[in-house]
């Protein structure tokens, strides 16, 4: 089986066999589509992945000797986060027809929908496609969903030109198979955006064996890419996207003009990792170079070729990009993808410092109309006792028929607002108890993330999505109690090491490693740009508090003026830490002063009588007859 035109491969692993035989994603999805089953075979689990679905089952409703509790989940292809409204009012109607009834954001600005049955997967798709929407390549060995700031500044050109290229890379990768459309719409073609005529014409160019000219996939060929891929477009300066964890990171450079020159490029970020593997690992990408605005889709081309040819095929665990970057070097890496694009690549330009945004609350978008940011917990989207979101949102869509961005952070963003929708928006918000005001959103939940983990995640070890309200509020506690009351900083978790909430950028994270304990990582950088490291492997979470308090006890009293948690970790390090935590004494809980008085046996024994017939304990009784004396008295 030929995989690559690196002669160097020999052997495969057993996915590149099942990519081979799918027929371009065809099969056996196709095949079991028709079947009269709950669930697929384990090779079209595999490929379903590339349609934009991951079987799963319900892990609270195991029950041993009984088949499992399957159901799918579907994540939309959505560059940029943009869900126009037909759309987000066809995947709110389809989570209760089929789904569980809520939705969820996801740190890549897609929706996921849960709890689908087999039986209901191609009318859920279809009906997807048929609303401006798409599921096609959100998982699997190819590109993922490309990320954008979701700041709607109409007077921004650089802001305009991030969401114009998220668009148009996410078309040049798109995969070119028939598969989606015959599977899911019985051959029918969707309506959709004309592709840009440059993107078209890029992806049949050839350049120095970009592309395979004879394929029904031009630019990933039968076998696609090694492992997932995942790009990202933003603004010098906005890290709303975590640039620094992505395959490809594109930086649009204007001239003082306002007009698009080229592009700032870097490439070989990705968080996953495995436990007690030491050769997995996190990895924030490097500065590759800067290319004119003319080339980049070339450019892009040629480092799809480079890990499509060289990124290893054999261990999945080692196929990532930033594996073959770390394994080759930057300047290797960058020689290759040269090759390719035919050109050498000029160097990357001079940048202001990144920092994180979430665009929560009203903004000005700049041409006279306001977009809304609103904060979702975990992203997930539901109604819940007296919080309504899911119900709100669909009120406000249904009624002022706006488009939506999601966020890299797992939040919404409402635009195209008119002002003198301000106050009925407002009024639908608040009557469902949803919090816009930024100012009025716990910190600690403002700035964190959670995956779903349990118990829709097959990889999940413990909890997250459900366990990180809890979490949030006990560190909140034991702030207050120190004296930090004001303090915040970035929390991030994950029920395993896949870090699909980027726990290792964040300055505390949670990474699950056994059943209610964590992989504990500090020093990650308030604005993401820093990775954090691993402090303690398997800490109970019942113990997190006895954990905490001495650090941030040190923090209290060694940080510098305006100096963050994660920033003052990574300063004064872990053996420093380690070394105050191992000194540290716990104040001494504070003993109520008990007051003993005397009775005579048989006033003892008549009151113990009276505690029995009434249930009470003794002293609660006493109490009682004393406190009612003294007041007569009185």
């Amino acid at each position: 089986m030929v995989v690559s035109q690196n002669p160097s491969v020999q052997k495969t692993s057993k996915l590149e066999g099942i990519k081979e035989r799918s027929n371009c994603l065809r099969e056996p999805v196709a095949s079991e589509l028709l079947e009269d089953t709950t669930h697929f075979s384990g090779d079209a689990v595999q490929i379903l992945k590339f349609h934009g679905s991951y079987q799963q089952d319900n892990r609270d409703n195991r029950v041993k000797g009984q088949e499992k509790d399957y159901q799918f989940m579907l994540r939309t292809r959505s560059p940029g986060g943009f869900i126009p409204p037909q759309l987000y009012l066809t995947l709110d109607q389809l989570s209760d027809e089929y789904g569980n009834h809520t939705m969820r954001v996801t740190t890549r600005q897609g929706f996921q929908l849960h709890g689908i049955l087999k039986k209901n997967l191609k009318a859920t798709i279809a009906a997807i496609v048929r609303n401006m929407g798409s599921t096609l390549g959100a998982c699997g060995d190819l590109n993922r969903n490309v990320m954008a700031p979701p700041a709607p500044f109409k007077t921004r050109p650089d802001y305009q030109c991030a969401w114009e290229y998220a668009d148009k890379i996410a078309d040049l990768l798109t995969p070119q198979t028939g598969a989606y459309y015959e599977i899911w719409l019985d051959g029918e073609k969707a309506i959709s955006a004309e592709e840009a005529p440059e993107v078209k014409a890029a992806r049949q160019r050839n350049g120095n064996g970009t592309i395979f000219a004879d394929k029904e996939e031009p630019i990933y060929g039968e076998h696609y890419m090694p492992r997932k891929f995942k790009c990202s477009v933003t603004v010098p300066g906005d890290n709303s996207v975590d640039l620094y964890t992505q395959d490809v990171s594109l930086v649009v450079m204007m001239n003082q003009q306002g007009e698009l020159e080229g592009f700032n490029v870097l490439a070989g970020g990705g968080l996953g990792r495995t436990h007690n593997k030491e050769e997995t690992f996190a990895r924030m990408a490097d500065p590759i170079g800067y290319v004119d605005k003319d080339d980049i889709f070339d450019l892009i081309k040629a480092i799809v070729a480079t890990q499509r040819d060289y990124g290893d095929r054999v261990n999945r665990r080692h196929a990532r990009m930033k594996y073959l970057i770390n394994d080759w070097g930057v300047d290797k890496f960058r020689a290759k993808v040269e090759d390719y694009f035919g050109k050498p690549i000029a160097p990357y330009k001079p940048l202001p410092a990144f920092k994180y945004k979430d665009y929560l609350g009203w903004n000005e978008q700049g041409d006279g109309k306001l977009f809304l940011g609103i904060s979702i917990e975990n992203g997930r989207v539901k109604d819940e006792g007296n919080f309504q979101l899911k119900t709100a949102l669909r009120e406000i869509v249904k009624q002022f028929d706006l488009p939506m961005r999601l966020t890299p952070n797992h939040n919404a963003i409402l635009y195209e607002i008119e002002k003198n929708q301000q106050q009925s928006i407002e009024q639908i918000l608040n009557q469902h108890g949803v919090q816009i005001t930024p100012e009025g959103i716990e910190p600690l939940v403002r700035y964190s993330m959670a995956c779903p983990a349990l118990p829709t995640c097959g990889l999940a070890i413990t909890e997250s999505e459900r366990a990180i309200p809890g979490i949030t509020e006990r560190i909140r506690a034991l702030l207050d109690k120190l004296g930090l009351k004001d303090d915040h900083f970035v929390i991030r978790m994950t029920g395993c090491p896949n870090g699909c909430a980027r726990p290792y950028m964040a300055e505390l994270g949670f990474v699950g490693s056994a059943p209610g304990k964590y992989q504990m990582w500090l020093g990650g950088s308030p604005d993401q740009t820093r990775l954090a490291r691993a402090y303690i492997e398997k800490l109970p979470i019942e113990e997190l508090e006895s954990f905490l308090e001495p650090m941030f006890m040190q923090f209290k009293q060694q940080r510098e003026p305006g100096e963050s948690f994660g920033d003052f970790c990574d300063r004064v390090g872990f053996d420093a830490i380690r070394e105050y935590s191992a000194n540290y004494e716990f104040p001494k809980p504070t003993k109520k002063t008990r007051h003993r008085i005397s009775l005579n046996d048989d006033l003892y024994s008549r009151l113990k009588d009276a505690a029995a017939s009434q249930g009470k304990p003794i002293s609660h009784l006493a109490a009682d007859a004393i406190e009612a004396f003294l007041n007569q008295s009185s």
